[in-house]
């Protein structure tokens, strides 16, 4: 399947977008020679004849429109399965792809992850490679109920895969009270981690919305914290810890000034910022964090995409 979504992407640029095979070549992150293989392959194959004989041909267009919508760098877009208990899977399968030959090409130095059920399916799909220069890092605070939610976890099995190596962040997602994060942060050793984090070449995200389906929401919320309070504050979802309003800006309440987590001015200096994440649940907040440029590579699925470019 992966092989076939290269080829419609590729071909779709190609004929559609009218764009050259070195643009190609840089866009999907392979090889000139590869992309030149590629569309032959596409003519002999049949997938290219007047028109696009593949479904995945409404993802590439989506994909297309995203890009000049939002201003990303790329996207990835994946039909949306009719069973929505498998989202997770495919957009885990989908950044796997897209990861595996972004790293493979542009050989990143070192790759700050979050966490959440689309990150743990992806390293289920990540092809093994041998990178023992990168180092992969935690992005934030964590949690320790769940695999799904445990940084550990998710930063270990992303070093095993890649054979690179482990840098964890030991601290909860929020601490106390604004009072104690100062403290914590002023320590030199969190003074290091933190500059560290902000100078990753890649960072891997998911975003959570405002309700119980959010991991975030049911299992790492102080307690005394609702979903009721943070809507009434405006917000719409999180960014490695940290409310958004439907703008993407932060919401004014000291639950941000909790968080053990980048600043977000911090955050837009890294170079590459993808974010992983679907569902019905997640438009609003997908949206946020596009319109205002928090991200400049998104991942998901072509029904949130559809209601991303539907939105005004």
């Amino acid at each position: 399947m992966e092989q076939r979504e290269l080829m419609v992407r590729a071909a779709w640029l190609y004929h559609v977008e009218g764009l050259t095979q070195q643009q190609i070549s840089e866009r999907m992150n392979i090889t000139r020679r590869r992309v030149n293989e590629i569309l032959s392959e596409a003519l002999e194959s049949g997938v290219v004849r007047i028109s696009f004989d593949s479904v995945l041909a409404e993802s590439v267009e989506l994909e297309a429109k995203l890009r000049k919508r939002f201003g990303l760098l790329d996207a990835v877009v994946i039909p949306t399965p009719g069973d929505a208990a498998l989202l997770h899977s495919v957009l885990g399968r989908g950044a796997a792809g897209f990861l595996g030959r972004l790293i493979q090409t542009q050989k990143p130095a070192s790759i700050g992850v979050g966490w959440g059920s689309t990150l743990r399916e992806t390293i289920q799909h990540i092809p093994s490679l041998n990178e023992p220069q990168i180092k992969v890092r935690s992005m934030m605070g964590g949690l320790t109920q769940g695999s799904e939610i445990n940084t550990f976890e998710i930063v270990r099995g992303f070093a095993q895969v890649l054979n690179a190596q482990c840098r964890y962040f030991v601290a909860p997602i929020y601490a106390e009270s604004p009072e104690s994060r100062d403290a914590i942060i002023s320590q030199a050793v969190f003074q290091r981690t933190f500059r560290q984090i902000c100078e990753v070449d890649v960072a891997y995200l998911s975003v959570g919305d405002v309700s119980q389906q959010s991991l975030q929401v049911r299992y790492g919320l102080p307690e005394g914290m609702t979903e009721q309070i943070l809507k009434k504050a405006g917000a719409v979802g999180d960014l490695m810890g940290r409310y958004l309003d439907a703008n993407g800006k932060e919401i004014d309440h000291p639950l941000n000034r909790q968080v053990l987590a980048p600043e977000m001015q911090d955050f837009r200096r890294i170079g590459c910022r993808i974010v992983a994440s679907g569902g019905a649940h997640k438009h609003k907040i997908l949206q946020a964090v596009a319109r205002s440029g928090l991200i400049n590579v998104l991942i998901t699925d072509a029904d949130s995409a559809k209601a991303m470019l539907a939105a005004k």
